[in-house]
């Protein structure tokens, strides 16, 4: 079925997690994760839109049932499945709505690090000297 739920090739997290707490590897792991999220979000929304779809047609197949006298039973089972399609249409509309706002804090977070820290970085980075690790001088 073209609806069936299939695992894209090389999914995996979008940055990995570790130890690193560089100003660049922390730049790169949020703007993964960022990216990561506002992809699941297009996605949850497709989502969404095709199950309210499926919802309502499936509501409309029951209507047609009923009209048509089919056995109650039959019609009972596509309500009950029209129903269902609804309240995941539902679901996934609130998960869409918290992936949105979990990439919008992400890419702040992104810009106030940058803000933050970038011009540190670029004081860091642009020294002929060795500068002492992020820690040294709070031993």
């Amino acid at each position: 079925m073209s609806g069936d739920l299939v695992p894209r090739a090389g999914d995996a997290a979008p940055m990995k997690a570790d130890a690193d707490n560089r100003y660049k590897a922390v730049q790169n792991k949020l703007k993964g994760l960022a990216t990561a999220l506002d992809d699941a979000a297009l996605e949850l929304e497709s989502l969404w839109r095709s199950t309210r779809a499926n919802a309502d047609r499936t509501e409309e197949v029951s209507r047609d049932s009923e009209h048509a006298d089919l056995d109650p039973k039959f019609v009972e089972l596509t309500s009950n499945v029209a129903e269902a399609l609804h309240g995941a249409s539902r679901r996934l509309s609130t998960l869409h709505d918290s992936t949105q706002e979990t990439a919008t804090l992400t890419h702040r977070t992104q810009r106030t690090h940058a803000k933050l820290y970038g011009p540190l970085d670029d004081i860091r980075s642009n020294r002929r000297v060795k500068t002492p690790k992020p820690a040294f001088f709070n031993n």
